[in-house]
């Protein structure tokens, strides 16, 4: 398992975003999909998780799998067919040192030896180690978590981050039924998804679901072109 050894900072907020090797897609199905969301539960923690023995040979509920206490803290997060960003800080109760590639290192060995088997390949499935970005002030914040929920829309419009949004009703009807993302979970839709969240553990931005909808659109006007994936 290759490891980062940069430092991530107690109580400090990082984008993290990865790829395919070669930009191939990471996700082939929906099953795909479900194991890594799952993962993204299951591996923070300490604990080592073998999913097949623990969870399909058991006949347990992922989420009801008592996996102790996080590593991190995730505020936002979205699968795409190629990539995948979340939003993230170090627990400041975990007792790991770099919590962060900890994390990072377990979900991406876990889903690529998922995903190899799976499908019978060998190789990488990844370009390399995680990207991050250390995200240092609150606009850039709002930014980075609109730019996260929003990502999924390319998927219908693929030019929208040149253009803009052209008609935000339908951009909106639309995240709501895309279900890889953390963005229902702060529209208040019940599902153990929720579990993968903290958001006590980031700024407040939201009041409530009406603010959220809302609020998310107007945050993008904060534009930084390495973000680009």
């Amino acid at each position: 398992m290759t490891t980062r050894t940069e430092s991530f900072v107690i109580n400090e907020y990082y984008h993290i975003y990865n790829r395919g090797n070669t930009k191939q897609d990471i996700f082939f199905d929906d099953k795909d999909r479900d194991r890594f969301v799952k993962l993204l539960y299951l591996c923070n923690s300490l604990k080592r998780i073998k999913f097949k023995e623990y969870i399909v040979d058991r006949k347990i509920d992922a989420w009801d799998f008592d996996k102790g206490d996080p590593i991190v803290s995730i505020g936002a997060w979205v699968l795409m067919p190629n990539h995948f960003h979340i939003y993230i800080t170090p627990n400041k109760e975990n007792l790991a040192d770099n919590p962060v590639s900890l994390f990072m290192g377990k979900l991406c060995t876990a889903y690529s030896m998922y995903f190899n088997k799976k499908h019978k390949r060998t190789g990488k499935l990844f370009e390399g180690t995680f990207k991050s970005s250390h995200i240092d002030n609150d606009r850039y914040a709002k930014y980075i978590f609109s730019y996260i929920h929003l990502n999924p829309v390319k998927l219908i419009d693929p030019f929208w981050k040149d253009r803009g949004l052209q008609n935000i009703e339908n951009t909106n009807e639309f995240l709501n039924k895309y279900y890889w993302s953390s963005y229902n979970d702060y529209r208040n839709k019940k599902r153990s998804e929720n579990k993968i969240i903290f958001p006590k553990d980031f700024p407040d931005y939201f009041v409530n679901k009406k603010v959220f909808d809302k609020d998310i659109f107007e945050w993008l006007t904060f534009k930084n072109s390495y973000l680009e994936s």
